[in-house]
């Protein structure tokens, strides 16, 4: 419906009040207009201002640390140190784009530090935009801005934080396997989990619905020793069985072609030949280069061995789920487009805190399975390849094990 007519009857001498009424009205807008600040500069009085508005003299939460600095992790999950880096990283980008909106409620435009640590708070605490903004003084459009201009940046400027390692870095890991769990050549483990999402009636999929009847998307990731992710697979549909996700991924498409898992053979002390391989768990194929356990438990001592390597993938998504709990609650309504750019920069600052020397808090991590509630389908394909070469192993393995209990 159309707004009311003004009454016809208006007065000419209130035409004047009008002009004057407005050009006061601009002289006021004048004398409040935001002067633009150097985003270049280093700003180091928002955490102080967030600090004394959040820290656990003032707001009734237990486990917030007394301590600064502990404070500072658990608000952002990292070391001053690191938030630093990570602000080297996209402050160009942030400063680049027009800082239109992005500005707390002084007028003030928001400095790339606070940009940064809006956009981790809310990756790491998977609280409401509404929330995380009354924590910084901002409205929930600015914090939704905000994050996803980080995204932008992140997925730019940090990507060498996750990438597969040249021969160097490979023969690396493979020794760290060695030490931790006796397996050789071994270069990986992978695992998969499920980011549970709601979806629009319009979008809704019986591919997007699981097995437990959640609408979710996979993320598959194979990580190294240290639980570092080292490739990512997401996009796809949490409903898909494990087997097919990897099927789809460009890691297993590599891997097939020759082009990945194709370093060095490592020669065994009874003369075998053994090439570079992968781990994973029973919903996983066995294939010449992913070495699964034994179906029902045949080899349990080797099975044990093999499960000690691939726990550090296990441990890597619940750390990761844990530290970044944006994934560990329901995305609501996520763009499905969107979505795989947010897991891949939880990614990203789950390695840049490996890679930085930093650590998250023992607490953080899930205490649970990061799929709890998921039960495993087991995987019935056999590739006969990877049967010899997992019965290699297990000779090798099982013949050492020998040995030492003789001595």
């Amino acid at each position: 419906m159309a707004p009311p007519k003004k009454p016809s009857k208006i007065k000419k001498d209130s035409k004047k009040f009008q002009k004057g009424k407005k050009k006061k009205k601009k002289n006021k807008n004048k004398s409040n207009k935001t002067v633009p600040v150097d985003n270049k500069a280093i700003d180091s009085e928002w955490w102080e201002i967030f600090w004394n508005k959040n820290s656990p003299d003032l707001v009734a939460v237990s486990n917030v640390p007394l301590d600064e600095e502990e404070g500072f992790k658990h608000f952002f999950r990292i070391s001053k140190r690191t938030f630093e880096y990570i602000c080297s990283l996209v402050r160009e980008d942030l400063i680049s784009r027009p800082p239109s909106g992005l500005i707390n409620i002084e007028g003030r435009l928001l400095s790339v530090e606070k940009q940064v640590a809006i956009a981790l708070r809310r990756l790491a605490s998977g609280e409401s935009q509404v929330s995380v903004g009354a924590s910084f003084g901002v409205g929930q459009s600015t914090v939704s801005q905000v994050t996803w201009r980080f995204i932008e940046a992140m997925e730019e400027r940090a990507r060498r934080h996750l990438k597969w390692p040249d021969s160097t870095q490979i023969e690396r890991i493979k020794s760290g396997f060695e030490s931790s769990s006796g397996l050789p050549n071994c270069c990986g483990a992978i695992d998969a989990t499920h980011i549970v999402m709601t979806l629009p009636a319009v979008q809704t999929s019986d591919d997007w619905c699981d097995q437990e009847n959640n609408y979710s998307m996979f993320v598959q990731g194979v990580v190294d020793f240290e639980m570092r992710f080292l490739d990512i697979v997401t996009g796809w549909p949490g409903g898909l069985p494990i087997s097919r996700l990897l099927k789809f991924s460009g890691f297993y498409k590599l891997c097939e072609s020759g082009g990945r898992l194709n370093g060095n053979a490592r020669t065994l002390s009874d003369g075998e030949e053994i090439k570079e391989y992968i781990v994973g768990g029973g919903s996983y194929p066995l294939l010449p280069w992913l070495i699964t356990p034994f179906e029902g438990g045949e080899l349990s001592e080797f099975d044990s061995i093999l499960e000690t390597a691939r726990a550090c993938a296990v441990r890597a998504f619940s750390q990761l789920k844990g530290g970044w709990r944006i994934l560990n609650k329901v995305m609501w309504r996520p763009d499905k487009k969107k979505l795989p750019s947010i897991i891949l920069v939880c990614c990203l600052l789950h390695n840049i805190i490996i890679d930085c020397g930093d650590r998250l808090h023992s607490d953080v991590a899930l205490s649970t399975h990061h799929d709890s509630e998921y039960k495993g389908h087991v995987c019935k394909q056999v590739d006969q390849e990877g049967k010899i070469i997992r019965a290699k192993l297990a000779k090798h393995l099982l013949r050492g094990k020998e040995k030492g209990s003789c001595a």
